[in-house]
């Protein structure tokens, strides 16, 4: 439904019911079944999405989920960039004038796209791990525009710690990660900066594209595998893990849908939580006149411990028991 439309609805239900109480003489003792304002709304929501991928699809679950336990009725837009950058460009320039609400853009080449094309639109991001150094807000605090949402900032540090306590003598550990995602670029440099605190080095390989994973990842000559929230490369998940089966080399990731897919451990990411907490900061712009501008972006609170003891197995490594007893999610 288009604003034009929106508007002449609600001033036709507003006719009605001033003409009901005129009509009324016992003082307004209707039956009260008449109804207006918010919550008879049919709001529009454009969704652009870079890739399909279960951690990403997941953000969207959780998004729809919470606008529906608010008790609003949703007409989703939904596109999918299948990966391709400039096809992501062109679904935000075609949501800048289809009248949406609200646009959601779910990962950060969407999120740059949407954030240049749509200026008048109240934009929510998720699935975003550093949308300042994107460029897409002035701060965490007090993004400034039009555009706010939820970072998956992930806990890099802590992530690599779990290499160095699953196989203690890794010296070494290889990043695939996209050159055309600012997010890979800051998870790589917080990656470089732990890992010089647990005396372990960085080599990297850059792809451009989902078809170089597997011959990228095999030209590194390291010990161990670590795999950041890099849309491009989860996409090709199985190429890179084929390479760390077939060199027993352990590998650990960002989040726990690749966890489950066969690396090692990690502390992960609940992303449709995350979805979720950003659906209620979409309620509060649509129903409560929030202003993106003042809203800071959120992050989750909580990184539960997710581990896969056949996957250690399949790249040599047995997995400590204290590390086991401690997991949050053991992966049968």
């Amino acid at each position: 439904m288009t604003r034009t439309s929106l508007r002449l609805a609600g001033a036709l239900a507003a006719s009605a019911l001033l003409l009901a109480a005129c009509g009324s003489d016992d003082g307004g003792s209707g039956d009260g079944t008449g109804s207006g304002g918010d919550d008879a709304r049919t709001y529009s929501v454009g969704v652009t999405q870079i890739a399909a991928h279960p951690s990403l699809d997941a953000s969207l679950v959780g998004f729809k989920a919470a606008l529906e336990d608010a008790g609003l009725d949703v007409e989703y837009d939904e596109e999918n960039a299948q990966g391709d950058q400039s096809t992501a460009i062109s679904i935000a320039s075609g949501f800048a004038s289809a009248g949406h609400d609200l646009v959601l853009a779910i990962a950060t080449p969407t999120a740059q796209a949407a954030a240049q094309a749509i200026t008048d639109v109240p934009i929510l991001i998720t699935a975003v791990t550093e949308p300042e150094a994107a460029g897409l807000v002035d701060s965490w605090d007090a993004p400034g525009g039009n555009l706010t949402g939820t970072s998956d900032l992930n806990p890099v540090a802590e992530q690599l710690g779990l290499l160095a306590e699953i196989a203690p003598d890794v010296q070494t550990v290889g990043i695939v990660y996209s050159s055309g995602e600012v997010n890979s670029e800051v998870q790589v440099e917080l990656a470089q900066e732990a890992a010089a605190e647990l005396g372990i080095e960085i080599e990297t390989a850059a792809i451009t594209n989902s078809g170089e994973v597997q011959q990228a990842a095999d030209s590194l000559d390291v010990d161990a595998f670590y795999v950041p929230t890099d849309n491009t490369v989860i996409q090709s998940f199985e190429a890179l893990l084929q390479v760390a089966e077939s060199k027993s080399l352990p590998l650990v990731s960002a989040d726990g849908d690749t966890v489950e897919r066969g690396a090692i451990a990690t502390y992960g990411i609940d992303y449709e939580q995350l979805g979720y907490q950003t659906g209620e900061m979409a309620v509060q712009i649509l129903t409560g006149g929030a202003d993106p501008a003042e809203m800071p972006i959120e992050t989750l609170e909580e990184w539960p411990l997710i581990v896969n003891p056949a996957a250690a197995e399949r790249m040599g490594v047995e997995l400590p028991a204290e590390l086991v007893e401690r997991a949050d999610t053991v992966i049968e």
